[in-house]
């Protein structure tokens, strides 16, 4: 019997070597599961209380149990829980008095980072109302686009943002848009101050009866994707999608002791959704900077006590850029959450600022799919998880690029890719994987949504990126397709680009694509056009015309001047073949104009200037 009992015993201790040999990420796999499984039950047993358990409840709760913890560390302030959480009682009185507001309206905040967009948020939030957050960089038609198809009622800027918002005051006064500033007084008719009547507010806490008909379904925010076409678009981010999107720090390992550093904007769900209200969910620390400074960033680490660090692939590559010190290695940091990081970049950050844990994501802020590089494999996003297929069903299909369309077999059914091959990463729409749309915008909604993909009458959601699978199960993001490239983290959306471009007098057809630039991330802007006959090119005229019409990551830096524009059998218009050409004037033999900010015009592309970019002499 003891002989048997050894045996059994042996045998149980040898049977996680006999799985890491055979199944060498299967306990991480088991891993993720379980810990996906355990937040998805807290979230579940949120959402059976009455009213429902908002992100707003668990800041309360957080408030109440650790008044005086920091919560928010900004420049040399220290906010704690409790002080937020009055600030937002006294902003929530302040606008329900002069705003007029009620549950279920919406307001629209046009600020960039600073304490005031937090308790701003969560005073909203504390009245039912639902926040549309406006990207600071937008002008023009496309700012009022955005603020329109939220619905909102109200608008709250930074009096900073005075020439965008005075751009479009009329067309905000003809819908009888309440508009704010956030400062002590306003000296612009038709806009009033919001600060001094905050001041004057009351920070006794706000009744839940003000929020009582807030469910899971309600819309929380309105974040702003480029997506594939058009005007950018509000992607609704209702409250079980923001609770769930509070997790994601927890499942990567982030805990209450922890400080993280937030340089990105909080009009993105990675700072909003991910980083701030991670904090929230585990009573964490946040610390935020007004605008990301590759050569302060670790003198903030050091300053705050970073823990944790937030990031975009570009983030890290420009921490890398800088010329190395050494105190490189100084800080506390531990861990990195974040996308879109190359695996070479990746690999020169650890060798150069130390042993840090990097958790890579995939999402999208308005898809019902994502995935999170629990294994820290270099250069993937994620891992095909046999337990999470169990639950999301999604699958990566053949794609022509031409076309810009799925590849259908003879019964019209889309062609699942083997693994090592590129895909469009498509997710069924069920109860489990929702898929909310865009507000004011069902044609967009619509357009996101493919039909039919395996079986008549079957929904899935087009991310719009091709990824691959290789045979370790690992997943890794290859490119985007449709009309969209990213710069500088930023969706451009190449309809809405080309549409301002072609406003120009001497412009008659525009075709706006994204060419990458030797090590650097994501994709810069390039127009190929065609003059109206008898016009010239005039690169002083187009360089104010995209100033004043485009913010900076979206103004094509190159220029390429052809007699006709290519368009295919369907009259769309073709790239890539212009995408693979580039700028580079060896290989193009059409006219060729780069964009100057010294010379304050589109200058001839010369060699010269080619060759600076290449050798990163030029600063794009």
């Amino acid at each position: 019997m003891y002989a048997l009992l050894s045996t059994a015993l042996a045998g149980l201790l040898f049977l996680p070597l006999l799985l890491s040999s055979l199944y060498p990420y299967a306990l991480q796999d088991l891993g993720a599961f379980v810990s996906i499984f355990f937040q998805a039950r807290k979230l579940r047993r949120r959402e059976r209380k009455v009213p429902y358990f908002t992100v707003l409840d668990r800041f309360l709760e957080q408030a109440r149990k650790v008044p005086d913890k920091p919560f928010l560390l900004f420049k040399d302030q220290v906010l704690s829980y409790a002080e937020v959480d009055r600030r937002s009682s006294r902003a929530a009185r302040a606008l329900q008095t002069n705003g007029r507001l009620k549950q279920g309206d919406c307001v629209a905040l046009f600020l960039g980072n600073e304490p005031a967009f937090v308790w701003l948020w969560l005073a909203l939030a504390k009245l039912g109302c639902s926040v549309a957050c406006l990207n600071i960089n937008i002008r023009s038609k496309s700012l009022f686009h955005i603020f329109k198809c939220s619905g909102a009622t109200v608008l709250i800027a930074d009096p900073g943002l005075d020439a965008a918002v005075q751009e479009i005051l009329p067309s905000l006064q003809k819908e009888n848009v309440k508009i704010f500033y956030l400062s002590r007084e306003s000296t612009t008719n038709g806009i009033e101050s919001l600060n001094d009547k905050i001041e004057i507010c009351s920070d006794e806490p706000i009744p839940e009866s003000f929020r009582s008909d807030v469910k899971a379904k309600t819309p929380a925010l309105y974040i702003y994707t480029s997506g594939t076409t058009g005007l950018p678009k509000a992607a609704v981010i209702n409250h079980r999608r923001l609770s769930l999107a509070s997790t994601a720090l927890t499942m990567s390992g982030v805990t209450s002791e922890d400080i993280v550093y937030t340089p990105l904007p909080l009009y993105h769900s990675a700072a909003l959704m991910i980083g701030l209200q991670g904090c929230i969910e585990q009573g964490a620390t946040c610390a935020l900077r007004q605008k990301f400074s590759a050569s302060q960033f670790w003198d903030d680490c050091r300053k705050y006590n970073v823990t944790v660090i937030q990031y975009i692939g570009e983030v890290l590559r420009y921490l890398c850029s800088v010329p190395k010190k050494d105190s490189d290695r100084n800080h506390n940091v531990r861990m990195a959450i974040g996308n879109g990081l190359r695996a070479d970049v990746w690999r020169e950050f650890l060798e150069r600022f130390g042993d840090i844990k990097i958790y890579e994501f995939y999402a999208a802020t308005e898809g019902n799919i994502a995935f999170i590089n629990y294994s820290q494999k270099i250069g993937a996003v994620g891992r095909m998880n046999y337990f999470q297929r169990k639950l999301i069903q999604y699958h990566l299909i053949q794609y022509d690029v031409e076309k810009d369309e799925p590849v259908r077999d003879a019964n019209g059914h889309c062609i699942k890719v083997k693994k090592g091959e590129p895909g469009l990463l498509v997710s069924k729409i069920t109860a489990l994987s929702p898929f909310s749309g865009y507000a004011g915008d069902q044609n967009q909604t619509e357009k996101k949504k493919l039909r039919d993909v395996f079986q008549k009458g079957d929904q899935y959601f087009n991310s719009g990126d091709l990824l691959m699978i290789d045979h370790d199960n690992f997943i890794y993001f290859h490119d985007r397709v449709g009309d969209t490239f990213r710069w500088k983290g930023e969706n451009v959306a190449t309809t809405e680009v080309a549409d301002i471009v072609g406003l120009v007098e001497f412009v008659q057809e525009v075709n706006l694509y994204g060419v990458p630039v030797p090590d650097h991330e994501g994709r810069l802007g390039m127009a190929t056009i065609r003059l109206k006959e008898g016009k010239e090119f005039d690169g002083e005229r187009m360089y104010r015309h995209v100033l004043d019409y485009l913010p900076n990551y979206a103004r094509p830096r190159f220029i390429r001047i052809q007699e006709e524009i290519e368009v295919t059998s369907t009259f769309k218009q073709r790239k890539v073949t212009l995408v693979k050409e580039g700028f580079d004037p060896a290989v193009v033999r059409d006219p060729m104009y780069f964009l100057d900010e010294t010379e304050l015009r589109y200058v001839p592309m010369t060699q010269t200037i080619y060759d600076a970019i290449r050798e990163k002499k030029r600063k794009l």
